[in-house]
């Protein structure tokens, strides 16, 4: 199935995914090719990973550089049209977690998120939107971590209301990993 199929019956939590929806597929039907590289500099698919422990206590996050806050695991499809593929990879490089495994492999949560201009590898990117796909990940927490040099400084797990407190972007907390904690608790019954 492709992803304008998957994304087409997709049925959005709330307004933002409702709105942001419709944002995406706009984007994947007009621009089929470039959307999943960086080629396309004003919106490229990205897929990011909300990890949870196997009792849904525990959050995995890591020290984002670029952002310098707490945040979920993702990265660019980069080619990529498999965006779990791109979302489990994202999740092993980032994190050093190996044993990782989709709780479903469809559609669990999408935003179009902004990213501010900024500087990465010496050169200048122009602010730019993230058309992301976001899947729940399960791991076990008593695995080994090791950040990514370069791209993270540090990986933890946190307990789900800790989530809130380490994340030092407002949008994103009240936002997506209220939103996100709030699909899990209503679709997988883990009480959040």
């Amino acid at each position: 199935m492709t992803l304008i199929e998957q994304l087409e019956r997709y049925q959005p939590f709330n307004e933002q995914e409702e709105k942001d929806r419709e944002v995406i597929l706009r984007w994947l039907k007009n621009d089929p090719e470039n959307i999943y590289t960086r080629n396309n500099t004003a919106a490229h698919m990205t897929a990011s990973a909300w990890v949870v422990s196997p009792d849904g206590e525990r959050i995995l996050m890591a020290y984002h550089n670029l952002y310098d806050s707490w945040a979920w695991l993702g990265g660019h499809a980069d080619g990529d049209r498999d965006l779990l593929r791109v979302a489990m990879k994202e999740v092993r490089q980032e994190s050093g977690i190996q044993d990782v495994k989709p709780l479903s492999e469809e559609i669990f949560s999408l935003e179009a998120l902004c990213v501010d201009g900024h500087v990465k590898n010496g050169s200048y990117v122009s602010s730019h939107i993230h058309l992301n796909i976001t899947y729940l990940l399960e791991a076990d927490p008593n695995q080994p971590l090791h950040h990514r040099e370069g791209e993270n400084k540090a990986v933890g797990w946190f307990a789900r209301d800790e989530v809130y407190e380490k994340c030092s972007e407002p949008w994103f907390t009240e936002h997506i990993y209220r939103k996100l904690n709030q699909k899990l608790q209503e679709q997988y019954g883990r009480t959040l």
